[in-house]
């Protein structure tokens, strides 16, 4: 026992010494992000300085030691992610809502990229953040962690071609809910009678989700406390559906379009620019793609997330900095955008 005793005063000295010093670091993220939104709220020009320009601490020193007075016990399994079975059974419970499911991949790939070039992205955009989000092959219920293995254990409850979090769906939902309700209800005018009953019964649902969604303040923590119940997941469950999917796949990306627009960029944004926004939130990304180019190869990534965000993103990791992370989603856009399900959506946007 002396010699677990003396292993264990290593470890938590380390872990003490790694600690503080990763909460400096953290702390002086979060201080330099506040004051470059201050400048920008001013008009006053940004300096390099005004980010961290060093790499978050990484923990080197010895593992944990296991007790020998104890006896050794397996890891606890990760936390139960919902999956598409489960939006589904609670999008029944809570609003008797069954999406009305395409007949074929290809259906639903069409009814996106009317959507989205409706709306104003470009078929570069749409394509390659498909290609990098869905994986170039991932069907309109694709859920991040089973892009490749239907059986495994999903990660998140990101799902569709953009991955929408259940918080996503909850938030856009509150925001934009009426509007969608407005285009549903053109749609349904033109419609012959049967099909019409039947678009007018989801736009009734759709107005009950709304009314959820906006019951809670316009809040990310809001929304995801509420993304989390029975009555979030269900909500989620519109991703499938033929006439609401398309339109909240296309608004979780027209929303970044809409925010870099807002803050003077009228530009086109790149594939790669847009995906920043996507992977980082609107604030970080817009950061990140205004950025002068000659800071790109200096500031860390890690200027534009939270820590618990940046510890779960080893591809922000690996890619430590600006330069490196637009490169990298680049080639993977490059390498994705060759495959089946990249190639049909190209097709559907012709």
């Amino acid at each position: 026992m002396d010699e677990y005793h003396r292993a264990l005063a290593e470890f938590q000295q380390a872990q003490a010494s790694y600690n503080n010093g990763a909460a400096a670091y953290w702390s002086a993220v979060a201080e330099k992000r506040h004051a470059r939104t201050a400048k920008r709220a001013n008009h006053e020009p940004l300096s390099i300085n005004d980010y961290v320009l060093t790499q978050p601490p990484v923990y080197s020193g010895p593992p944990r030691p296991r007790d020998p007075s104890k006896p050794e016990e397996a890891p606890p399994p990760p936390p139960y992610v919902p999956v598409v079975a489960d939006f589904l059974a609670a999008a029944r419970t809570e609003f008797k809502f069954v999406p009305r499911l395409p007949r074929s991949e290809s259906e639903f790939k069409r009814a996106y990229a009317q959507v989205a070039l409706a709306a104003g992205l470009t078929p570069e955009q749409i394509v390659r953040i498909y290609s990098f989000e869905a994986g170039g092959n991932g069907d309109y219920q694709v859920e991040a962690g089973l892009e490749f293995n239907k059986r495994a254990r999903a990660i998140t409850t990101a799902l569709g071609y953009n991955q929408l979090l259940a918080t996503n769906t909850v938030e856009i939902i509150a925001e934009n809910g009426n509007r969608f309700v407005r285009t549903l209800t053109a749609r349904a005018a033109e419609l012959p009678e049967s099909e019409r009953r039947a678009l007018e019964e989801k736009i009734a649902i759709l107005r009950k989700m709304v009314g959820v969604a906006s019951s809670v303040p316009d809040d990310w923590n809001r929304h995801d406390a509420l993304a989390k119940t029975q009555k979030g997941l269900g909500m989620h469950a519109l991703n499938l559906d033929l006439d609401v999917g398309p339109l909240l796949q296309t608004q979780k990306l027209l929303d970044s379009v809409e925010f870099a627009r807002r803050k003077g960029v009228n530009e086109t944004l790149t594939a790669a620019e847009l995906e920043m926004m996507n992977l980082t939130g609107d604030g970080n990304g817009f950061d990140m793609i205004t950025m002068p180019r000659a800071w790109r190869d200096r500031v860390p990534t890690a200027n534009f997330f939270q820590r618990s965000g940046y510890d779960d993103n080893p591809v922000a990791q690996r890619n430590n900095v600006v330069g490196k992370l637009l490169a990298v989603t680049d080639a993977r856009m490059d390498e994705e955008a060759k495959k089946a399900g990249a190639r049909e959506l190209a097709a559907a946007l012709r």
